[in-house]
């Protein structure tokens, strides 16, 4: 079942619906959806529903919405962009602290039907002219084999996920670089002290999501104290620590 983050391709554009939560914009078309992969939401859909935002080129293209099920052709999870970025700088699948592929096989796999056409290739490897001139993605080759050694399983999200997946050019000079590490158990603080190194030493912005399973929070209000917003598909929750499963289920939000 796809995660938050993930990327869906479709093969049934006509399967995507806004729920009458808001207008259909004019760029998104059923061209658009051809292409652009549409990225899951935090949310407890109705039953045989995906949430799902769709993005087009510029930032202020957003749109929420849903698909069904079936209408899902392939599903691009944030740890296979990383074994993409692993890829160019050589680090084989499998080797230490580069995730191994995905399945072919089982109720998880998610891939496209014969007769369909795959997205986009995978970009070329770094080059001065090539999309890695930019300075998120310069940031995301930098870091990608320190975050392969730490053992974690991480990728990367928003605008550089959505082009590495679709081979369509959404970021900017300017860009963020988004990154989702999962942490189903509490991050040791001394991994927690060398993300926010290697964080703090890129020239882009960087913005580490940790994913806990039962939601996400921001690395950096981690690493202030306090409580922390833990985003959740039933809304986000104000909590001291955001591992604790009763905690979660019992705060406010």
């Amino acid at each position: 079942m796809p995660s938050p983050h993930d990327l869906l391709f479709l093969h049934l554009p006509d399967r995507f619906s806004t729920g009458g939560a808001e207008g259909w914009p004019a760029w998104l078309d059923a061209a658009w959806l051809a292409q652009a992969p549409l990225v899951v939401r935090r949310e407890a859909a109705p039953a045989g529903l995906l949430p799902v935002g769709a993005r087009g080129l510029t930032r202020s293209q957003r749109c929420k919405g849903y698909v069904q099920h079936d209408a899902v052709a392939r599903c691009v999870t944030p740890e296979m962009l990383a074994r993409q970025v692993l890829g160019t700088a050589g680090a084989a699948p499998g080797a230490p602290g580069v995730p191994a592929p995905a399945s072919a096989t089982g109720p998880s796999a998610w891939s496209f039907p014969p007769a369909l056409p795959a997205p986009a290739p995978p970009p070329s490897p770094p080059s001065p002219g090539g999309w890695f001139a930019l300075p998120p993605l310069q940031a995301l080759a930098a870091m990608a084999p320190t975050l392969a050694q730490l053992g974690l399983a991480w990728g990367p999200t928003g605008g550089a996920g959505f082009q590495l997946a679709s081979g369509l050019t959404v970021l900017r000079a300017d860009s963020d670089l988004d990154l989702l590490v999962r942490a189903p158990a509490v991050l040791a603080p001394s991994t927690i002290d060398r993300l926010l190194r290697l964080q703090e030493r890129q020239a882009s912005r960087v913005d580490i999501q940790v994913d806990t399973g039962v939601g996400g929070f921001a690395l950096n209000e981690y690493a202030r104290g306090g409580r922390v917003l833990l985003k959740t598909a039933h809304g986000p929750l104000l909590l001291a620590d955001p591992w604790q499963p009763g905690a979660a289920q019992g705060a406010a939000a």
